[in-house]
């Protein structure tokens, strides 16, 4: 299965929200067929070609639609700010004329590509050894799982990898990397329950610059109520690895729940408050109706995403590609 398909499918419920939103946004108002003027014929191959709009109903382009179009944007976590600028850009040369959903799906995927275009970006890989990725996000946010399947793929791609299981508060964030890790065949570093993060940082650098790894995977905690404590931990992490070398974490890795909607913008601000993001990973969008603020975060923040996940396999966690992702999102086909 491609992965757009698989993306499709999995996202089904942001998509049947919005998809069909905007077909009831049409067709809420538009003409009965009776009263309905019929569209001048289209033959030949430009008939056939636009044969998939003939049958559809149409409705004006006018105030009310449009504030309509921002309501069930919004509807689907794209926020505010962002909803009006969509919204505004897709009525802009169509006001005062019919158009049907299938425009207005066109539309809309085109918008949400050009919003993703400049953050569709593959996580960086440097000649530096070991490249230091330090993994941060809230509890529950699929940070562990992503740690797993980033170690996973870069095994399969050829490089040696180190993980250290830095979230020492939570038992069951270690067993499911050293999961993850023996499916893997990648090593997952530990401390005793309760020990302090940093200290295992540092023996995971040391570990990893002796036998040469290429990169270095840290998770983190993420206790958000209690920001100062976080904040302290992260910090007094990236000092003791800068020991070992002076440019690490080469990468901070934000990870992203998609199920919590809005809540996600805060996240990012909080964390790149905590720590320098360098890029997003957005987990659970196979659960939620809330796909639309993926489009969000990147208009507002602009940090790069670099893969999203679907799902608990493998390969369920892929990089981001702004054009499948915005038709999958509106409904489309591929």
């Amino acid at each position: 299965m491609s992965f757009f398909k698989k993306l499709k499918d999995r996202m089904f419920r942001s998509s049947d929200k919005i998809g069909a939103g905007l077909d009831a946004l049409v067709e809420d108002a538009a003409p009965t067929a009776a009263a309905a003027q019929p569209e001048p014929a289209k033959p030949g191959l430009i008939g056939r070609l636009l044969g998939r709009e003939a049958d559809e109903p149409k409705r004006i382009m006018d105030d009310a639609m449009l504030e309509s179009l921002e309501e069930l944007l919004i509807e689907a976590d794209m926020g505010v700010d962002t909803a009006t600028r969509v919204a505004a850009n897709i009525a802009e040369g169509r006001m005062g004329r019919r158009i049907g959903t299938t425009e207005l799906k066109d539309a809309l995927a085109a918008e949400v590509a050009r919003i993703m275009g400049p953050v569709a970006r593959p996580m960086p890989l440097y000649p530096k050894r070991p490249q230091v990725v330090l993994v941060v996000g809230v509890n529950g946010s699929g940070k562990t799982t992503t740690i797993g399947k980033l170690a996973s793929q870069f095994k399969a791609a050829g490089k040696t990898v180190v993980i250290a299981a830095g979230d020492t508060f939570r038992a069951a964030a270690v067993e499911q990397l050293q999961i993850w890790g023996q499916r893997a065949g990648v090593p997952v570093l530990t401390a005793p329950e309760g020990s302090d993060p940093a200290s295992l940082a540092f023996d995971a650098m040391t570990r990893a610059q002796e036998t040469g790894a290429d990169l270095l995977l840290i998770d983190t905690a993420g206790r958000l109520q209690n920001r100062a404590d976080l904040m302290e931990e992260l910090a007094k992490i990236v000092r003791v690895i800068r020991k070992k070398d002076e440019t690490a974490p080469h990468n901070t890795l934000l990870v992203l729940d998609a199920t919590t909607g809005q809540n996600a913008v805060l996240q990012v601000e909080i964390f790149r408050k905590i720590a320098d993001v360098s890029g997003l990973v957005m987990t659970k969008l196979d659960g939620t109706a809330k796909g639309g603020v993926l489009v969000s975060l990147a208009d507002k923040f602009g940090l790069p995403i670099h893969a999203i996940g679907l799902g608990e396999q493998i390969d369920d966690l892929a990089p981001f590609d702004p054009e499948d992702f915005a038709r999958a999102l509106v409904g489309l086909s591929d």
